[in-house]
């Protein structure tokens, strides 16, 4: 899981997790729903944090529209998406900034979550750098 702001930095990179898991379930363990966490932010988020306005209080919470069970999305929902989207990417290319030290992309024979861990915040600083330049 990767915090940035518009300008791309990256200001969080949480602990590796081994196998499948749940985006809602980390943020919630990483950043439990009872601490003011987000109260002061406008917070963007992708579809696999559902529920986030229930748990967390925030100035707004910034979610695309799902898609409804055998129906399509209307013309109006899906420009509203296309328009959050287009605020979201820049995560997006915060994590590209991230692959370009082939730390997300490629298969790695690190068997310690330490040291995974450690590397991954090495590149999240070369990479903050890198912006700062």
């Amino acid at each position: 899981m990767i915090i940035t702001t518009a300008d791309r930095y990256i200001h969080y990179v949480s602990r590796c997790w081994v196998g499948k898991s749940h985006d809602y379930r980390m943020l919630k363990h990483e950043f439990p729903p009872y601490w003011d966490w987000f109260t002061s932010h406008r917070v963007r988020l992708d579809l696999g944090y559902q529920g986030f306005g229930k748990d967390y209080d925030c100035q707004s919470v910034i979610l695309p529209k799902k898609k409804p069970c055998k129906q399509e999305l209307t013309a109006e929902d899906k420009a509203q998406n296309r328009q959050k989207s287009s605020e979201r990417i820049y995560v997006e290319h915060a994590i590209g900034g991230l692959k370009q030290y082939r730390i997300l992309s490629d298969r790695l024979r690190i068997h310690d979550c330490q040291t995974y861990d450690t590397t991954l915040e090495v590149c999240a600083g070369l990479w903050n750098f890198y912006l700062s330049n």
